[in-house]
């Protein structure tokens, strides 16, 4: 486990956030709410936890706990850096190939 001084969520990960909120309100008004709310503070807990995780697809890779998506992220020095918030019952292939876009 690493000291973070700072969490950062990219642009990608902000839009992967925001398409989950609509999804969510879709198939019931606030729950889109709740899940934003639930994934931001996921992401803050990276302050305490960033480094602990598994890597995949060569991102670190913290499983949500409410909802069936994983946050991936990369440390750089004391920065950790939320690439994507990607829902899990998407094929594992279509995954594979977001985070390698987002690769940079």
């Amino acid at each position: 486990m690493k000291e973070i001084e700072k969490v950062l969520t990219l642009r990608q990960a902000a839009s992967d956030i925001k398409f989950g909120r609509y999804f969510y309100d879709e198939v019931e008004q606030g729950v889109g709410k709740y899940f934003r709310s639930s994934i931001l503070t996921e992401i803050d807990s990276l302050y305490l936890f960033a480094g602990i995780h598994p890597v995949r697809y060569g991102f670190y890779c913290m499983l949500a706990k409410r909802f069936p998506f994983a946050i991936y992220y990369l440390l750089e020095d004391k920065i950790a850096k939320v690439v994507a918030v990607l829902d899990l019952r998407r094929d594992p292939k279509w995954i594979q190939y977001q985070l390698n876009q987002r690769r940079g």
